[in-house]
């Protein structure tokens, strides 16, 4: 995986790439033409926050070939460091798009992650609007070491997949991916979080106007009980920590 860019923006440590949805789906395009490997993760308030007190994820993220923002706190803290990152791109939103250009162009995606079913169920969701999508599905439920967790890459690879899609959550996915980029035969691998749980109906959504605003709110609201200390305390202290660094620490590398 590659160094992080010059041009990227360290919040907290972690290198995000400024980069519009285009400008990433283009770049993952021309991975795929080259046959050229790519890892793709993104930050969030959550993501960095986990981050904050965990090495590994952090030295994962700034490993990535490509890291984005997925969350208008991270491009609120970016600001606060005097620096720009674009609209968010979150998974539940840049799904779409993604499986019209594979439709287009005939890539084939593997997903992996949620619970048995879930993924599936999100699949055939995509499916029903692209019905030329070549798409592959399993759950994340896998032992991570033995026969099941070898078979389930042998089930990837045998797909022949130009992009494996990684639900698993933060910071299941990162290690996972981590741990497995090397035997997995795919151009791109792509970190995605919960996209799966929101198509699929099992975790819900405001309407589009708010999410684009607070969607943690709408998030809080759907699972108060496992999710309030992510947002009630999480977000404080996402920018407590911003502005800790904007006070004593670069703004880029």
């Amino acid at each position: 995986m590659a160094t992080a860019e010059p041009s990227t923006v360290d919040v907290l440590g972690v290198h995000v790439h400024p980069l519009s949805w285009d400008d990433l789906l283009e770049r993952v395009g021309a991975a795929i033409a080259a046959g050229e490997r790519r890892t793709v993760a993104y930050a969030n308030v959550h993501v960095l926050n986990t981050a904050a007190r965990d090495g590994g994820l952090t030295r994962f993220l700034n490993g990535v070939d490509l890291c984005f923002c997925d969350g208008n706190g991270v491009r609120a803290g970016a600001r606060l460091l005097g620096a720009d990152l674009p609209h968010r791109m979150t998974g539940a939103d840049w799904i779409w798009d993604l499986a019209a250009r594979a439709e287009a162009e005939g890539w084939r995606i593997y997903w992996i992650g949620g619970a048995p079913g879930v993924t599936e169920d999100a699949a055939a969701v995509l499916r029903s609007r692209h019905p030329g999508l070549q798409l592959a599905t399993d759950h994340g439920y896998h032992p991570r070491t033995g026969p099941e967790d070898a078979a389930s890459i042998e089930r990837i690879n045998a797909f022949a997949p130009d992009i494996v899609l990684v639900g698993m959550g933060t910071p299941t996915q990162e290690y996972w991916v981590d741990a497995r980029r090397d035997r997995i035969d795919a151009p791109v691998v792509w970190c995605l979080g919960a996209t799966a749980d929101f198509l699929a109906g099992r975790t819900p959504r405001g309407p589009r106007w708010f999410t684009d605003r607070a969607e943690w709110v709408g998030r809080l609201i759907a699972e108060p009980g496992r999710l309030w200390k992510r947002y009630l305390l999480g977000n404080p202290l996402f920018m407590a920590r911003v502005l800790a660094q904007r006070l004593g620490r670069p703004q880029q590398r």
